[in-house]
């Protein structure tokens, strides 16, 4: 197995992609006979990076296969054209970085089991951070049950009593001894304008007396 690089080619990597994967998995030597007819830019520069590697494991290509092709993105290269009234316009010249990995016919069939050997330490590590994720997340604080006093104070309905549950405020008794601190936080959170201290509190308040006087 012998591979061979070459980087900072002044060439898109989306179009040297488009030929990469047509030769990926193909003999050398077909890849090479094919690639001199593509009348792309990127087809002559891949067809030289495949014969350096083929030389670099001292190969003929007619006994090798195209294990890999790969293109990846390089440095862009930033340009100006001048425009009308002292402007200037953009312009981007990507660059590539082109590998090319070649092998015969039997370290083709080892490369697969390395590859499982791979995705299978991957998995594995992946259910170990999950795991570990579960053990280390806080346990959830079972929410307080919805209580129906909160509906007996004015302008109170079933939308504004899951805002007040939300909160951990489910009875009377909880509005009733609500401090002036606990108010105001509670008016910044859900914008009551007010209404807690003006007519809930003392509402509340009422009715836990006349609770109290009927019992």
């Amino acid at each position: 197995m012998s591979k061979a690089t070459l980087k900072f080619i002044r060439l898109s990597p989306i179009k040297a992609r488009l030929i990469t994967k047509q030769i990926q998995g193909m003999n050398a030597e077909l890849a090479l006979a094919s690639l001199e007819f593509m009348p792309n830019k990127a087809a002559g520069i891949i067809a030289k990076v495949i014969a350096s590697a083929c030389a670099n494991g001292d190969y003929e290509p007619e006994e090798v296969t195209i294990l890999s092709a790969r293109s990846d993105k390089g440095p862009v290269l930033k340009r100006f054209k001048p425009r009308a009234r002292g402007s200037a316009s953009r312009i981007l010249k990507p660059t590539a970085h082109i590998m090319i990995e070649v092998g015969t016919s039997s370290e083709t069939k080892e490369a697969p089991k390395e590859a499982k050997k791979v995705e299978k330490k991957t998995e594995t590590k992946k259910a170990e951070k999950k795991v570990k994720a579960k053990e280390e997340a806080p346990e959830s604080v079972p929410k307080a049950k919805a209580n129906d006093d909160l509906l007996q104070l004015s302008g109170v309905g079933p939308a504004m009593v899951k805002k007040l549950n939300a909160e951990n405020i489910t009875s009377i008794e909880q509005v009733a001894d609500m401090t002036k601190e606990e108010i105001a936080e509670l008016d910044a959170k859900i914008g009551l304008k007010g209404k807690i201290e003006d007519t809930w509190q003392a509402e509340a308040k009422e009715i836990l007396n006349n609770n109290k006087k009927e019992s």
